[in-house]
């Protein structure tokens, strides 16, 4: 056991519950679709805190650290990666078709439409019988695709890659864990082993908070089902993600 691991866990659980770009898409997938979305979306935060501790343990995050152009590479690509989802939540909140709004306008329509006739029976030519038949109804639209636009609901997969790419896109997560862990690693200790002790427990910790968020955003989603509250929503965490992405893109400090 890490002779520092308490003042560990103290740095740890300060910085996890800290408000980022993960904390923003995971509150906003968890209200927009309850929290399986929040827990995938923390998944995927999750694989990227794992793929950087990986990365400082090995050593490989002090090419990033030492690399300008490296670092610049990723800061940007996440910039860009940020602005992408903050303009497709944008979209969806200027597209999107209220469903009670379109209920109604369904009900509105169908009382609207005039009563269907029947045919008479029609004479069959070979035996000379009448044989009775039916207009075929018309298929019904699919609500929500002649007159608007509803915005298609994420899948699993997709959940998880918004979290992965937001958190592995990061390069200061990168940095984080470079000039974290060796500070608590006592000087009669393994470095390699204790690291590697301490990243396995900051992912754990990682895992924890993320399925207990999940748990807890879950009553709140039930109350922000409406059309209106999350296109609200969707606008609210877009503009939020855009203003994320313009300052890491101009953030020159590492």
């Amino acid at each position: 056991m890490p002779e520092l691991l308490f003042p560990f866990l103290g740095v740890v659980a300060l910085l996890t519950v800290t408000p980022g770009p993960d904390m923003l898409l995971v509150v906003r997938n968890g209200l927009s679709a309850g929290s399986r979305a929040a827990w995938l979306t923390g998944l995927g935060c999750c694989l990227g805190i794992s793929i950087h501790a990986t990365a400082a343990v090995l050593g490989l995050s002090a090419i990033l650290a030492a690399s300008a152009t490296a670092y610049t590479v990723v800061k940007l690509a996440g910039a860009a990666y940020l602005a992408y989802l903050g303009i497709r939540m944008l979209i969806s909140a200027i597209m999107s078709v209220d469903p009670a709004a379109e209920a109604e306008a369904d009900i509105a329509a169908a009382a609207a439409l005039p009563e269907a006739t029947v045919p008479g029976p029609a004479v069959a030519e070979s035996a000379g019988t009448a044989r009775p038949t039916a207009a075929a109804p018309a298929p019904a639209a699919a609500p929500g695709t002649a007159d608007g636009v509803r915005s298609a609901p994420l899948t699993s997969g997709a959940m998880f890659r918004q979290g992965l790419f937001t958190n592995l896109l990061n390069p200061k997560i990168a940095l984080l864990f470079l000039t974290l862990l060796p500070q608590f690693v006592a000087h009669d200790e393994p470095r390699l082993r204790t690291t590697a002790t301490l990243a396995v427990i900051f992912l754990a910790i990682a895992v924890v908070w993320w399925r207990t968020f999940s748990l807890a955003i879950g009553p709140i989603s039930r109350v922000l089902r409406g059309g209106t509250a999350r296109r609200a929503l969707d606008g609210l965490a877009g503009s939020a993600l855009l203003a994320i992405s313009a300052a890491v893109a101009l953030d020159g400090d590492r």
